[in-house]
């Protein structure tokens, strides 16, 4: 429902099943929402002026990870049910929500060192390195590492970031159809760590080369091949752009939270998901 739509609603009133709900002093879309506790949570610590925005973006980063999240988690879902089309209009909105992100990182860039060094000290440990919702979505996406679940020990993220681990991630979907589907032969009976990378190796690259070689054939699988391959595209855009974003506000410096900054991210832009995706492209 639009903005537009809930307050002829409440004109009406009736029609919006939150309109009896509704606290005084607020409206059915601030409620519904929780806008006035969405605007209510920035606390800026210094009196520099570019400390609210960096607050605020930082907090749509988080929003849109939990977006992403969902999305990705139930394309790996409907890939796991034989829903494959399905699956591909997930992956559709999932490439959208990717899209801002990239886009969120202009926000950042254009802060001066001058404008950062303002408020950087109390920022203390505190680091990117840190948020739970991205971890879970490097999980997600197959790039599992139990050491990296370490750092969220002890804090209210934990449980989900442990839970997210021992999940089969989307690439296992994926290449579980591939076995459904004939093109790939299952990795055998004893069943899959999931708290492990994903599966990978040269008969995973010649699944995907049958695919890419009889594209009418299997029309579906390259359209979902090609699909993975934009979500590993958006976040390889998305570490660069973090990596050039950093070298621009705080040049060779250590990063916040006791990383290396920029030495720490530019290993992590060389990473890959999916890589048989990529290399199959070698083969063709």
């Amino acid at each position: 429902m639009t903005t537009e739509q809930t307050a002829r609603s409440a004109e009406r009133g009736g029609g919006c099943p939150l309109s009896a709900g509704v606290p005084p002093g607020s409206t059915p879309y601030a409620h519904y929402a929780r806008m006035d506790e969405l605007l209510a949570l920035q606390h800026p610590l210094s009196r520099a002026d570019t400390e609210p925005g960096f607050i605020i973006m930082s907090q749509v980063k988080e929003l849109l990870f939990k977006l992403l999240h969902t999305e990705l988690s139930t394309a790996r879902d409907q890939l796991d049910e034989d829903r494959l089309g399905e699956a591909l209009w997930t992956l559709r909105r999932a490439a959208r929500v990717q899209q801002v992100l990239l886009v969120s990182w202009e926000t950042f860039s254009v802060l001066s060192p001058a404008e950062f060094a303002e408020f950087r000290d109390v920022l203390g440990s505190a680091s990117g390195f840190q948020s739970a919702g991205y971890r879970r979505l490097e999980f997600l996406l197959g790039n599992k590492n139990p050491a990296m679940a370490e750092p969220h020990r002890g804090t209210a993220g934990h449980a989900a970031v442990v839970g997210q681990l021992r999940e089969p991630s989307l690439y296992d979907a994926a290449l579980a159809l591939l076995e459904r589907r004939g093109l790939l032969a299952p990795a055998g009976s004893g069943g899959r760590d999931a708290t492990q990378p994903y599966r990978s190796g040269p008969e995973v690259e010649a699944a995907w080369e049958a695919v890419y070689r009889d594209p009418a054939r299997h029309h579906e699988l390259h359209l979902l091949a090609e699909a993975l391959m934009d979500t590993a595209d958006q976040f390889a855009r998305w570490r660069y752009t973090h990596l050039v974003t950093v070298q621009r506000m705080l040049g060779a410096k250590p990063g916040t939270g006791g990383t290396d900054g920029v030495a720490w991210l530019a290993r992590i832009s060389e990473h890959r998901f999916f890589p048989e995706l990529w290399s199959v492209r070698s083969t063709l």
